[in-house]
């Protein structure tokens, strides 16, 4: 199978203008992928007046300016919005992308948007457990004729999703950096598994773990998509920023055109399908022009 590329751009300290422009530059430049994320403050959380726009708004938004590339979310947050409405939501902009759209959906992390916007902060594991619901849940909305389901978290009883995606094997993300449960939950669930921001030899340790969890229950860990988002601060000819204190060196590209390359070299020998580079705002843009022409080339679908 091809090894994918694909571009991650949080909604968060870019003007819309901006946002569009670089969706539209990943379609017409060969990627396979864009996702948005699910956060109500940008990440990290340094002032929470920085601008940061809604995630399923703005995966419509993707949709509607996009033409080629599949579009996605990494992750919707499953303790923010009811089952039904994201599996409504996500076959809108499914529709709205002519069957392009993929869904992620993990348990949430960030603190102070749980609290701050009237979530709470459940324990890890009940949010876990809670994921699991909606996941059982979305899958048979978009699947499924009708949908009864009564748990700890949800009771939807005669639910109805139509019409129903463009596609009929939408796929479902689940993301996170466990290396336990969440395996576990994208080998029961999910049609992909996405990693954020970890080096290649902790994505084949994980990668490992999927495996494992596929063979307890059964299934072909062929069935599942894989990807692993990097952040991106590639140096391309000139000094450029060093990257955020914030985003973990080894999960990141920080160096020059060769060594990207060779970085990306290792990614492949992990196992993982597919890689998503990850933007923090200002976006270099010479830096994306060389990823395009002299990094990905080397990858070539042909």
């Amino acid at each position: 199978m091809p090894f994918e590329f694909g571009i991650h751009a949080g909604p968060q300290d870019l003007s819309m203008a901006d946002l569009k422009k670089l969706w539209q530059v990943a379609d017409s430049s060969g990627f396979d992928w864009v996702s948005v994320w699910d956060h109500f403050y940008a990440n990290p959380l340094v002032d929470r007046h920085n601008p940061c726009f809604e995630g399923v708004a703005a995966m419509a938004g993707l949709a509607a300016s996009t033409q080629r590339v599949r579009v996605g979310c990494l992750v919707f947050c499953a303790l923010f919005r009811s089952p039904g409405l994201l599996a409504k939501a996500a076959v809108t902009i499914d529709h709205l992308s002519n069957g392009r759209a993929e869904i992620g959906i993990g348990a949430g992390w960030f603190e102070e948007e749980f609290r701050e916007f009237g979530y709470g902060f459940p324990p890890l594991g009940a949010r876990l457990d809670q994921l699991e619901e909606a996941l059982t849940i979305i899958r048979s909305l978009l699947d499924d004729d009708v949908t009864n389901f009564k748990g700890k978290y949800y009771d939807v009883q005669g639910a109805v999703c139509s019409p129903k995606p463009v596609n009929p094997n939408m796929r479902i993300w689940v993301g996170g950096r466990g290396e336990k449960r969440t395996p576990r939950i994208a080998a029961k669930f999910a049609g992909g598994y996405n990693l954020p921001y970890l080096p290649p030899a902790a994505v084949k340790s994980r990668l490992a773990a999927l495996h494992r969890a596929c063979e307890r229950i059964g299934r072909d860990p062929a069935e599942l998509k894989t990807s692993v988002n990097v952040g991106f601060y590639m140096q391309a000819g000139k000094q450029r920023r060093g990257p955020d204190v914030n985003i973990r060196p080894e999960g990141a590209f920080t160096g020059s055109v060769s060594e990207t390359i060779d970085r990306i070299g290792e990614y492949v020998a992990s196992g993982i399908g597919g890689l998503n580079i990850a933007f923090r705002p200002p976006i270099d843009w010479d830096a994306l022009d060389a990823y395009v022409q002299d990094v990905m080339p080397h990858f070539s679908k042909s």
